[in-house]
C-alpha cells in the first residue's frame, strides 16, 4: 500500500508539450493584433512630428523668421541657420546660431528638410516641405509649410 501512496503524493515537474503550445498560439495571437497597430501609431506620430517641425508656428519657422530679422533677408540655404554666412556685413548682422544642431533640419525619416525662399507657393515669403515617408519629391505624402494644389 505504501507505493500507491507514494504515487499520489508524486509532483509534477514542468509543463506539457501541449500546454506550451497553448501558451506559445495565445502570445502569437495577441501579438497578431497588437503589432499592426503598434506600426500604424508609430507611422501618424513621425507625419505629426515632421508637421510640427515644418508649420508656420514651427522651430525651423522661427528660426527662419529670426534670421531674417538680423539680417534683412531670408536665408539662400537652410544651412545659413547653423554656419555664419561669408558675407562681412551680414556676418556683423547674424546672431546665430538659430539652429544649434543641424539633424534638427531632418524629418522624422531623416531625410532633409527641403526649403525655397522666395517660395514658389508663398510668394514673398518661403516654402519649407519634407518628402515624406517614402522620401520621393513631389508626391502626395509630401507634408508642407502651404496647402496643396
Amino acid at each position: 500500500m505504501q507505493t500507491n501512496g507514494t504515487k499520489r503524493n508524486r509532483r509534477r515537474d514542468g509543463f506539457t508539450l501541449l500546454e506550451i503550445l497553448v501558451v506559445v498560439a495565445i502570445i502569437a495571437l495577441l501579438a497578431a493584433f497588437v503589432v499592426p497597430s503598434l506600426i500604424g501609431v508609430q507611422g501618424k506620430q513621425e507625419i505629426k512630428l515632421t508637421e510640427a517641425l515644418i508649420s508656420n508656428s514651427g522651430p525651423i519657422a522661427m528660426a527662419i523668421d529670426t534670421f531674417r530679422l538680423d539680417v534683412g533677408r531670408y536665408p539662400k540655404e537652410l544651412s545659413e541657420l547653423t554656419q555664419t554666412p561669408d558675407d562681412e556685413e551680414e556676418a556683423k548682422k547674424w546672431s546665430g546660431p538659430y539652429i544649434k544642431d543641424p539633424t534638427k533640419l531632418k524629418d522624422a525619416w531623416t531625410h532633409d528638410i527641403k526649403y525655397e525662399a522666395p517660395g514658389k507657393v508663398n510668394e514673398g515669403f518661403y516654402d519649407l516641405w519634407s518628402m515624406g515617408p517614402n522620401g520621393q519629391d513631389g508626391d502626395d505624402d509630401d507634408i508642407t509649410n502651404y496647402t496643396k494644389q
